[in-house]
């Protein structure tokens, strides 16, 4: 490996170990239902995002709010120092992509079979602080 493309290696592995973030893999819920609740909650602060999710009726947000928990403990285990309330923490990125799928079949009319695919989705949620981003 060059030099050059060693020493940005290392910045981007140095500026990867600074971001908090969790993830939940194989979520036996569809991307697009989880997709959903994720639009509602992208972009705005921690407290707000967790009082939307606790208030959902939906089944995925149960999940996110736990991820997000977990987001949150990460960043505050790498922020030892800093107050939660005074670091004003924020979803900086939520991504939902689609995860593997179980495939079943089920018994059809007239001898025949029509497949279900049973989807999963990996979502990833990354928290930043807004005092850090703006000094």
């Amino acid at each position: 490996m060059g030099s050059r493309k060693k020493q940005m290696a290392d910045a981007i592995k140095a500026e990867k170990k600074q971001v908090a973030f969790a993830k939940l893999n194989n979520c036996p819920t569809s991307p697009r239902k989880m997709r959903l609740v994720a639009d509602l909650v992208r972009g705005k602060k921690a407290e707000q995002a967790l009082q939307i999710l606790r208030f959902s009726p939906k089944e995925a947000s149960r999940r996110l709010e736990k991820l997000l928990l977990s987001a949150i403990a990460n960043w505050q285990a790498k922020n030892e120092d800093a107050d939660i309330e005074e670091a004003n923490l924020f979803i900086k990125e939520i991504r939902v992509d689609g995860g593997t799928m179980l495939k079943r079949l089920r018994p059809a009319p007239q001898g025949r079979a029509h497949r279900i695919r049973k989807r999963s989705n990996h979502v990833t949620v990354v928290v930043d602080s807004l005092n850090k981003t703006q000094s």
